[in-house]
């Protein structure tokens, strides 16, 4: 006898006569056939989280077991596609049944119908162990998808390379379990990390062409960043960013809990946004999960699985794949409310006790690894967090700040005065500055996180400064002080500050930026140096100077970076041409 509905509360539903049933099991409730995950069962009850809508549902409706834990299936067509939380296409359901989601369309994903040109790449009497690959699909001009075992086993029969559909099976192996078929994808569940073969250290940049990220407060391959900030500040913008010019292979971007006007955004630019590296439509390599507030509330707490899940299959291929969450406050939110339903004891706001170690279970899926099959691949986190009010002392901010390596504390204030991107270097860190000293020696010869920090030190010392000038006004103000707030200003502006609409400003390679690190590092050893040596400041000051500096973002050219040696050059002679000649 099936289980039968007893009690529905929203998204929650218990069901009686359900020993039968196990936890993290994936089961269809009602005559609907909504998508349901058991999330307790105690003696002859059980307790359901529903992915769907329950209007309709009645008590003494069946429960139908699926025999499997909530899974998404991994194959050819996730790219360039929109999934909702549970890994559904929005854009088929939207031609089928209009622009709201109805109840009970089933666990639709990948295209069935559709035709892939397939390669195989084994033979019978091929051994072939779990994470092996033996077959390739070009997905989309960039991205080859490859298909990867299941199982241990010997190649029993195999089909030619040609055409074939997902369900088709292209090859059997034998193993110590009887046959066993390989088609075009993979169930795995969302909850459960996929295997690795080894931990490898974090030592390779994610480079991005933004500044504040390459040099500042850089990002390790396979590692975890928290974006926290108010309402406005540019938590969306950063993450475009990140998705456009981050050198990663895939991108992978979760709208979840988002308004849906932010995710409409996100549809109509995404298409448009061209990829730097291969100078095809990003979309040729991102996958986008949209679960906007208005959706189901358990599917919204499903999605960030759901993506980490995807993220780990295209890792295991070889790639390395940026993954964008925003934003995980709205799923903290999806939490704190079926926890509620649940009637678990809250914690801190209402939250449940579990949050931070859900939140420390998800970032830790992060990383970089030597995969099963030998390759080499990563995954970056990268979650908004949306404090209310913007006070980063609200649970989910102090749980995430727990979790993660890089913590980009965006200011409200930067963002009103347009500074872009708004991240407050005061209270904004990266746990990868030691780590990256090696990578940037080796592929620049030159140490920046050196000159990173004296001028990180200097931004310290201009909020010193700042304090003194409210009190006593600039002119009290010692030559050194003024100096330091230019240069400071020099930081900030000609380098921190980063213009997303201009053409030579949006994205800058690694190289320029050291180049424009090193004028203002020039220009402060120069004016340090000539204060010391009794030149005042009205002397050494020329606005003239301090323009070109500042402009130098704009007036040199990604590939025309010998200008800077002029640069250099006017700074040197105009500190050589004052009273007595400095030398520094």
């Amino acid at each position: 006898m099936n289980p039968k509905i007893k009690t529905i509360n929203g998204p929650v539903v218990v069901a009686k006569d359900a020993s039968s049933l196990k936890i993290r099991e994936m089961v269809s409730v009602g005559s609907l056939k909504l998508i349901g995950e058991v999330i307790s069962v105690e003696g002859d009850f059980a307790t359901i989280e529903v992915y769907e809508d329950t209007s309709g549902l009645k008590a003494g409706e069946e429960v139908i077991s699926t025999g499997r834990p909530l899974s998404v299936r991994l194959g050819p067509g996730l790219l360039k596609n929109m999934f909702d939380g549970i890994e559904r296409p929005l854009e088929k359901i939207q031609d089928k049944n209009g622009a709201f989601i109805p109840s009970g369309i089933g666990f639709e994903n990948l295209d069935e119908d559709k035709d892939w040109e397939v390669e195989i790449k084994v033979a019978v009497g091929d051994k072939l162990h779990v994470g092996d690959i033996y077959a390739t699909i070009m997905e989309t001009k960039t991205i080859e998808h490859r298909l990867m075992s299941t199982f241990d086993g010997t190649v029993k029969e195999v089909k030619p390379s040609g055409t074939y559909k997902i369900e088709d099976t292209v090859v059997i192996l034998d193993t110590n379990d009887g046959e066993k078929e390989l088609k075009l994808y993979q169930y795995w569940p969302v909850r459960n990390p996929r295997p690795v073969k080894k931990v490898r250290p974090l030592e390779l940049l994610l480079n991005t062409g933004q500044r504040v990220l390459d040099v500042f407060f850089p990002v390790a391959k396979g590692g975890t960043v928290a974006i926290p900030g108010g309402f406005g500040t540019g938590k969306t913008m950063l993450q475009h960013q990140f998705a456009q010019y981050a050198d990663a292979d895939i991108i992978i971007y979760i709208g979840c809990g988002e308004r849906g006007n932010e995710m409409t955004q996100v549809l109509e630019e995404f298409p448009e946004l061209i990829d730097p590296n291969t100078g095809y439509g990003l979309m040729e390599r991102t996958i986008l999960i949209a679960n906007t507030s208005n959706m189901p509330v358990a599917a919204r707490e499903a999605s960030i699985y759901t993506g980490i899940t995807i993220a780990e299959y295209f890792r295991d291929m070889g790639y390395h794949v940026a993954l964008m969450a925003d934003s995980t406050s709205r799923w903290a939110e999806a939490l704190r409310e079926i926890s509620g339903r649940l009637e678990e004891i809250p914690a801190e706001e209402g939250y449940p006790a579990y949050l931070g170690s859900r939140l420390s279970q998800f970032y830790e899926r992060a990383g970089y690894f030597t995969n099963l099959n030998g390759s080499e691949g990563s995954v970056t986190l990268i979650g908004a967090v949306s404090p209310s009010g913007g006070d980063f002392s609200e649970p989910v901010t102090e749980n995430t700040r727990r979790s993660v390596n890089v913590f980009l504390g965006l200011d409200r204030k930067l963002a009103y005065s347009r500074h872009y991107p708004a991240i407050n270097w005061m209270t904004s860190y990266s746990n990868y500055l030691d780590t990256m000293r090696a990578y940037y020696q080796e592929n620049t010869g030159i140490d920046i996180i050196s000159i990173r920090n004296e001028l990180m030190n200097v931004l310290l010392q201009e909020d010193e400064v700042r304090s003194i000038l409210m009190l006593v006004g600039q002119d009290a103000l010692s030559d050194s002080q003024k100096n330091t707030l230019d240069v400071a200003e020099l930081i900030r502006v000609g380098f921190l500050q980063q213009n997303a609409y201009n053409d030579t400003d949006k994205y800058v390679p690694l190289e320029k930026q050291i180049k424009m690190l090193e004028v203002i590092k020039n220009y402060y050893n120069y004016s340090k140096d000539a204060i010391k040596k009794g030149i005042q400041y009205k002397n050494l000051y020329n606005p003239d100077l301090i323009n070109d500096i500042t402009q130098m973002k704009y007036t040199i050219k990604n590939d025309d970076l010998d200008k800077f040696v002029d640069l250099n050059n006017k700074i040197e002679s105009h500190f050589v041409n004052l009273k007595g000649g400095i030398n520094a």
